[in-house]
């Protein structure tokens, strides 16, 4: 049957229009890894770019494993201890966290060498400074509440109790933020008088690890199991919920781009989320590795550092074993 002319012309262009778009290129890649740092073999937690000297610090098996940016140097061996969870810089000194032991330890930055001890709560797990006070916090994952320690004087100045297991902070004006994993809930607590305010709940969130403070600290985004989501400061509110993978442990965010980074290292994906416009978006999932769960921006360059390994097939009832040799820092940079 021959068709009338507007209805043949619009069939036209609408085969002419499929055509055009099955021929369209795939959108580019907004971010690519560019690079793999080999490091010797054991477990990691948080880790950080130290810009003062231009260097990335991993708290990794048994020893903190710092990477020199610029040569790629690997030292392997500062700030020895038992299940290390975080090697923050902080002035000229690091501080590690240690879960074996319930301390967190000054190190001299470029030995290593241990300055003071200080006892924390049970499990000490991410730390975070205060610009404000100068004051480091340590979320004592398994004691429920925050070391409070001045890093001038290498003294705990005080406690605040949260309960719940207490996973990364935000901190904004002289408020942190504290993601409460167990609870799925966000714990806001006010430094300089030393007390919890209130806990905001999550709703479409499940285990919140990683948090960052965007929008000029106006808006947090708490990266869950399987979503990320992003609060209202002023009113506690989830405004937005975004898919990203499953198994996230950390979140980094860049100014100068507008952009956040959920790692999420049980399904291997890196989620690149815009934050550009009226509502948030996902552009990107780039497929990493399995375990790459932690994340640390340069704040420089807008590059990204994940550490993975490769791991043997799991037995029923334990954790797969690390394949030796495998352990690396995937470097991921903006495409273009």
């Amino acid at each position: 049957m021959r068709l009338p002319v507007l209805a043949a012309t619009g069939v036209l262009f609408t085969v002419l229009g499929a055509v055009a778009a099955a021929a369209a290129p795939a959108p580019a890649p907004v971010y690519r890894i560019v690079d793999r740092i080999a490091g010797p073999d054991g477990g990691w937690d948080y880790l950080h770019v130290d810009t003062a000297r231009n260097r990335l610090l991993v708290a990794h098996g048994t020893a903190v494993m710092a990477v020199d940016l610029a040569t790629r140097a690997v030292t392997s061996g500062l700030a020895p201890g038992q299940r290390l969870h975080d090697a923050l810089p902080v002035g000229g000194e690091l501080l590690v966290t240690y879960g074996g032991t319930a301390t967190a330890v000054f190190a001299d930055a470029a030995t290593g060498t241990a300055l003071a001890t200080i006892a924390t709560g049970k499990g000490p797990d991410a730390a975070a400074v205060d610009p404000r006070s100068g004051l480091v916090l340590v979320m004592n994952h398994a004691g429920g509440d925050i070391t409070l320690i001045d890093p001038r004087t290498h003294q705990a100045v005080g406690t605040v109790t949260v309960g719940g297991d207490l996973e990364a902070a935000a901190i904004v004006d002289g408020i942190a933020y504290v993601n409460v994993e167990d609870t799925a809930e966000i714990a806001v607590v006010d430094i300089a008088q030393r007390r919890l305010v209130t806990r905001w709940k999550l709703p479409g969130c499940e285990a919140p690890t990683g948090i960052v403070a965007v929008a000029g600290g106006r808006r947090l985004i708490a990266a869950c199991d399987g979503s990320s989501v992003i609060v209202d400061r002023g009113t506690g509110q989830v405004v937005q919920t975004l898919a990203t993978g499953a198994g996230a442990d950390g979140i980094a965010y860049d100014p100068a781009r507008n952009r956040a980074f959920v790692s999420a290292g049980r399904d291997g994906t890196l989620a690149v989320i815009d934050l550009a416009g009226r509502s948030a978006r996902v552009v990107q999932t780039l497929p990493t590795q399995q375990g790459a769960r932690t994340i640390a921006i340069d704040p420089r360059d807008g590059r990204l550092y994940l550490p993975a390994a490769r791991y043997a097939p799991a037995v029923a009832g334990s954790r797969p074993a690390m394949l030796p040799g495998s352990f690396v820092v995937l470097v991921v940079a903006p495409a273009g």
